[in-house]
């Protein structure tokens, strides 16, 4: 096609507003008059515009699909009549707190559900019981999503690692599309703590070097919720095997934090609990089968898996496999932290502390988010596309379950369906695995954590 001169018109100060894309035949145009701009176009046509000649910035256009995303994401959930039944037993353990009455003897919603987190969780939810339920769901739906941004952006921060921030438009962007996996989506169906405890866990992990509070997040979400204490295991295990060459070092330090704050926010609670503090360390926390059923579809864990693999609401094996796999993915996690790699220690740990939990419901997996940036980043198009194919199908919503347990009655192709999130957390150990054989850009001095910076946005630009 022949090229054209596109002629852009922007008024002089104290003209009237208003601009005029005239696109002329080829032929070089003189410059004559003042404020006019002229660049070559492949278009025929003439437009006309009443606005000021101004592209719309990249952010702008990344908040406004982030924007619809969420207002789509909410008129779904309101056409879905989700039930928010999570929000409903952290209001009657509030109110159980406030009453006085046994907290592990609370059953709510019409399913009975029970109380099964540590009384420190109790003690936060006792603001929920002092309203109405109405109030809150917004309050918690709004908060969940302003999360989910940050969680993203602590996400990009941890895998980027450069010297500067994430870009803006990259959080919005990924927002955008996170929002719609299913974890993401069943967190704020039930109104769960997932995403501000995940979120408190990476605000650490992806804290600068030497932060003297670096451990405290992990500390309280694991008071909050037991999984997140296999952080600070994490920490311990990477401190001590550095310990041999340096001594007294930060992940010691951060670990020490971490068992600070949890050890302080569960003496408070036993303070004021002390009954249902000793019933929860002494009883529920030994009680596998209080959070429901081993071989509900919904239970993503290797104990869930085996359950619907030998037919048997009871796997006699989950202990030992998850044990050996508590080993090897802390053994992947802390040397891809020895070497540097942050992100691929943090995704590890996440993998393993989902696999080994008695009960990992699909909502737990909030943690696909960073993995499949991490897979983006480290290993390519294709195994990050993949995964999030994985988290955003909701293939487990089709597989048979319900009060007549199906689930332990699963052809192969069902079960293999029923496993979907366990795999897929196996495969990105296996990427951290061999992308702790590579050089890593933390270890690479300032120059190579700006270089590899640079590297990471360029790819999360091309996704």
């Amino acid at each position: 096609m022949q090229a054209l001169y596109q002629l852009s018109y922007s008024p002089a100060p104290g003209l009237p507003c208003g601009v005029a894309n005239i696109n002329g035949p080829s032929r070089r145009a003189p410059n004559r008059f003042p404020g006019v701009r002229i660049r070559p176009v492949l278009s025929p046509f003439v437009t006309v515009s009443a606005f000021p000649y101004k592209a719309v910035g990249p952010a702008v256009v990344a908040a406004s699909v982030c924007l619809v995303s969420f207002v789509g994401f909410l008129a779904a959930q309101d056409a879905a009549q989700v039930s928010m039944a999570d929000l409903t037993v952290y209001r009657a353990e509030g109110r159980a707190v406030l009453d006085g009455r046994d907290l592990y003897a609370v059953r709510a919603t019409a399913a009975g559900l029970p109380a099964t987190y540590p009384p420190f969780a109790a003690l936060l939810f006792t603001p929920l019981a002092l309203s109405g339920a109405t109030g809150w769901r917004v309050v918690v739906t709004a908060g969940n999503l302003l999360l989910l941004v940050a969680f993203v952006r602590l996400s990009l921060r941890l895998v980027l690692r450069g010297t500067t921030p994430p870009p803006k438009e990259a959080t919005l962007w990924v927002s955008a599309l996170a929002v719609w996996c299913e974890p993401v989506w069943t967190t704020l169906r039930y109104g769960q703590v997932n995403l501000l405890l995940a979120t408190a866990v990476l605000w650490d992990l992806s804290r600068r070097d030497g932060h003297r509070w670096t451990g405290t997040g992990i500390g309280l979400a694991a008071a909050v919720k037991l999984t997140p204490a296999l952080f600070a295991v994490l920490l311990f295990l990477a401190g001590v095997v550095r310990a041999r060459e340096a001594g007294w070092n930060p992940w010691l330090r951060q670990a020490a934090t971490a068992a600070a704050a949890f050890t302080a926010a569960t003496l408070a609670a036993a303070v004021v609990l002390p009954r249902d503090s000793a019933r929860f360390w002494t009883a529920v926390v030994l009680d596998a089968d209080r959070a429901g059923r081993a071989e509900d579809t919904a239970n993503q864990s290797l104990r869930g898996v085996l359950a619907r693999l030998l037919h048997t609401g009871d796997p006699a094996w989950w202990l030992a496999a998850a044990a050996v796999t508590a080993a090897a993915g802390l053994a992947v996690a802390v040397a891809a932290a020895l070497h540097g790699e942050r992100a691929g220690a943090a995704v590890a740990c996440a993998a393993t502390a989902l696999l080994v939990s008695p009960v990992s419901w699909s909502h737990h997996w909030v943690w696909c988010v960073p993995m499949v940036l991490f897979l983006a980043v480290r290993a390519g198009p294709r195994p990050a596309v993949l995964a999030g194919l994985v988290f955003c199908s909701y293939a487990l919503w089709w597989v048979p379950h319900g009060p007549a347990r199906p689930e332990l009655a699963l052809d192969g192709p069902r079960t293999a369906l029923s496993a979907l999130y366990p795999l897929a957390a196996l495969a990105v150990l296996g990427h951290v695995r061999s992308a702790g054989s590579r050089p890593c850009p933390d270890s690479a001095g300032p120059r190579g954590r700006r270089a590899a910076g640079a590297r990471g946005r360029q790819a999360v630009a091309k996704e």
